[in-house]
């Protein structure tokens, strides 16, 4: 059985609690917020503009539109295609709510298609079967940071008519065979909440190469209107108009003197996730009771979250007993996701269970490992060896 467990009454691996993420600040992101609101615009201002041309300039793409979330930019892409009543949506069941409620504020349908087993992104074979005359629109999850199989899903998107949305919130800085991530699909969407690669307290993106996409969403994000503020003072002008009904999705100055600041260091940051990703998967590997993410050949994963399967069959525990162990031994373990269709809303707009089998098996073993830069070494060492001391005492 091993070392006796916290939980049991036995000392933790480390007392005080490691969350699963964290945002990693600094004097400079500091300064950069204090210089802009010491400046004359701290909203509809410049520092907007920079920081949509650099993450622009950084995936390759000719647009970016910034918004106060991923949540906001999943709404504004879905508008910008065109999607609404009428209209199915093919999305993972494996994702954060967001992805599909997106879909429904524009009044589309969310389909449900299930997931691979070994990259746990959406499978093209069961998004083929979900295909009807109604389907307008695919979109993509690049699960944990590992892309999903956009090749495959932009040539269904390319064959049926469809737009292909890819929701690379937790994938920023991820590479598809050689290219950034964000040029794969028609319309993607980035977060940079705290716990994502760069963050701006709360914000997202919406980037594509796509003119007529862009010029929608960048109304859409300010009320419909067809200039901003800024625009107008700058002109000179005071007329403007609201062609569309749109929302208040603006991300500020503030918000953007900090994302600009990330990014200068989204490089070392991403060297240093892919740094714990590698000794994780090097020390838990071989771990009997576990098994890892996949990651295909052609693709540089982002390793927003490190995903563990627990191979149930093997342990005398379910997941909530093994997910309450790793907490008492100070590993703030996490679980990312219900599939969207358990949720109580989903169940009364009549989403059955068993809609997507793998998906739902993936949820009842997945659990979330701490995973963020300004870990060290030794808060590494501390989730592993609690890992190995959990799964050890449950080990059939």
């Amino acid at each position: 059985m091993g070392e006796r467990l916290a939980v049991h009454g036995g000392p933790p691996v480390r007392t005080a609690m490691l969350p699963y993420g964290r945002q990693t600040i600094d004097d400079a992101d500091v300064a950069a917020v204090v210089e802009t609101l010491r400046g004359d615009w701290i909203t509809t201002g410049p520092r907007v503009a920079e920081f949509e041309r650099r993450v622009a300039e950084r995936l390759g793409l000719r647009h970016a539109i910034a918004v106060s979330s991923g949540t906001a930019a999943l709404h504004t892409a879905a508008f910008a295609a065109g999607l609404g009543p009428g209209h199915e949506v093919v999305v993972p069941a494996l994702t954060f709510a967001a992805t599909a409620n997106a879909m429904l504020y524009v009044g589309a349908t969310p389909v449900f298609a299930d997931v691979r087993s070994d990259t746990l992104t959406l499978d093209p074979a069961r998004v083929r079967e979900k295909l009807t005359a109604r389907t307008r629109a695919i979109v993509a999850v690049d699960f944990a940071g590992h892309p999903a199989d956009l090749d495959e899903l932009r040539q269904l998107a390319q064959t049926h008519g469809l737009v292909l949305l890819d929701d690379a919130a937790h994938a920023l800085g991820a590479e598809y065979h050689g290219r950034p991530l964000g040029r794969q699909a028609h319309l993607t969407t980035l977060s940079f909440h705290p716990v994502k690669h760069v963050t701006t307290g709360e914000g997202g993106m919406v980037v594509t190469d796509d003119a007529g996409f862009a010029e929608r969403a960048t109304r859409f994000r300010n009320h419909g209107i067809t200039s901003s503020a800024g625009e107008r003072f700058r002109s000179g002008e005071w007329l403007y108009e609201m062609v569309d009904l749109g929302f208040n999705y603006r991300l500020t100055d503030v918000q953007c003197a900090l994302g600009l600041s990330q990014l200068a260091k989204l490089d070392r940051f991403l060297a240093r996730r892919e740094a714990i990703a590698a000794r994780y998967r090097a020390a838990l590997g071989g771990l009997p009771g576990v098994a890892l993410q996949a990651v295909t050949p052609g693709v540089r994963h982002a390793w927003h979250i490190f995903p563990l399967l627990l191979a149930l069959e093997r342990l005398a525990a379910d997941r909530r007993a093994i997910f309450a162990a790793l907490r008492a031994e100070g590993i703030g373990v996490s679980v990312h996701y219900v599939p969207v269709y358990w949720h109580p809303y989903y169940q009364r707009l009549g989403y059955p269970k068993g809609l997507c089998p793998v998906a739902e098996r993936a949820y009842e073993r997945l659990l979330t490992l701490p995973l963020f830069p300004s870990m060290e070494d030794r808060d590494v060492d501390d989730v592993v060896a609690a890992v190995v001391k959990v799964v050890d005492h449950f080990a059939r």
